[in-house]
């Protein structure tokens, strides 16, 4: 095994770790623009925010704020990095999908792409920097 090949075996965990908490953040800012109407609002509303209860967007606002808060801080990871593959699947199939057969066509890359890069953090674990695993180190915790 080459020195690149050690170096990079060794910071991949950090890698992961950077990759979780960018994507994980950014998948949060899409739920926060739409329930607070903050980072330019929610799509096609001016800048304004989703309505409450409004059935599909509302709640995958919910799921953007939530599982990505999640995912980015690496607590409950894989919970959080499963429903929110699972909400841009249905997004991208039910929403996108029916404008075009390709993400290209129908405008559903970032459905797309986030699915699978939640999808991937579900089986490769949070890498490096996860709050989960601190809190289950914690001898306080472990006390309570």
């Amino acid at each position: 095994m080459s020195s690149i090949d050690r170096k990079a075996t060794t910071l991949a965990p950090y890698a992961l770790g950077a990759f979780r908490i960018v994507v994980g953040a950014l998948f949060a800012s899409h739920g926060a623009a739409s329930l607070f109407g903050i980072f330019g609002g929610a799509p096609g509303t001016g800048g304004g925010t989703v309505a409450f209860g409004t059935w599909p967007s509302w709640w995958a606002a919910v799921i953007q704020l939530g599982c990505g808060l999640l995912v980015a801080l690496g607590v409950l990871h894989r919970g959080a990095a499963v429903l929110a593959s699972g909400s841009m699947a249905y997004a991208y199939f039910i929403v996108h999908q029916p404008d075009g057969l390709l993400p290209l066509q129908n405008q559903g890359e970032q459905a797309a792409l986030f699915a699978w890069c939640f999808l991937l953090l579900t089986f490769t674990g949070p890498g490096a920097l996860a709050l989960g695993r601190a809190l289950r180190r914690s001898p306080q915790l472990a006390a309570a």
